[in-house]
């Protein structure tokens, strides 16, 4: 079952990668449709959940994009305790190029030590040494191709403080959690389920406001072409009258 989630996780991160500056993308995998996790972000928290058994071919996450092309260095984030760590989730998913080819780089909550912070929060902390200990038997990574957060065992996470290579990750406008959706790749896989501004009904809904987006869109830009080319042709008569 991971290794389905970590293919849907993947294909996610690029349908819905943006340039670099890009960010945090709160999003569910969820193909059996049976409505179990939930991805939002709020005031500075991504909450993730995964109400069903953790057998449940689903989960929950925020893709970090911007990241391709980047070698990693180091990751953390910070849960609201130390019970949020449940079977190494959450934890990060880095994709990355290697001399054996793609691979995914695990980073779990229960592989190393937390910080255990004054507010009863916890944070995780993991180095490039952390990452090569913790998957030893993959050849070390060359440069990051996706990223992400998730949880797919049963429970809650409130994940802060999110940083990678040192940058502290929150959503990019418009691109994710709150809305609205910019691409209708962004409606897929659950992804509908994480809009806010506006909120849909299913996959079809979202699928067609983004259409609607684009039409309109294309309907602006052809009417601004027809006043530039008006404006164009009374250029040229008004010139000739004058000629």
């Amino acid at each position: 079952m991971r290794k389905l989630i970590i293919a849907a996780i993947a294909a996610c991160a690029l349908a819905v990668a943006g340039p670099a500056g890009a960010a945090l993308v709160p999003g569910v995998f969820d193909p059996g449709g049976t409505g179990c996790p939930k991805a939002s972000f709020s005031n500075g928290v991504l909450h993730l959940e995964k109400n069903c058994p953790t057998a449940t071919n689903a989960s929950a996450f925020g893709d970090i994009t911007g990241l391709t092309g980047q070698p990693f260095t180091s990751a953390s984030f910070t849960l609201a305790s130390t019970t949020q760590c449940q079977g190494g989730s959450p934890r990060f998913n880095i994709g990355a190029t290697s001399t054996t080819g793609p691979h995914t780089y695990f980073l779990g909550c229960n592989n190393v030590t937390p910080v255990v912070n004054a507010d009863g929060t916890a944070t995780y902390n993991f180095t490039l040494a952390d990452l090569l200990s913790i998957n030893s038997t993959l050849p070390p990574p060359g440069t990051i191709t996706n990223a992400s957060v998730i949880i797919d065992v049963q429970g809650t996470a409130d994940v802060s403080k999110i940083f990678v290579n040192g940058v502290l990750q929150v959503p990019a406008s418009g691109g994710g959690t709150g809305g609205p959706p910019t691409a209708k790749d962004q409606c897929k896989n659950g992804g509908w389920k994480t809009f806010t501004s506006p909120s849909f009904k299913n996959q079809g809904q979202c699928v067609s406001f983004v259409e609607h987006q684009m039409h309109s869109a294309k309907k602006g830009e052809a009417e601004r072409s027809d006043k530039h080319s008006n404006a164009s042709r009374h250029h040229r008569t008004h010139k000739r009258h004058h000629d």
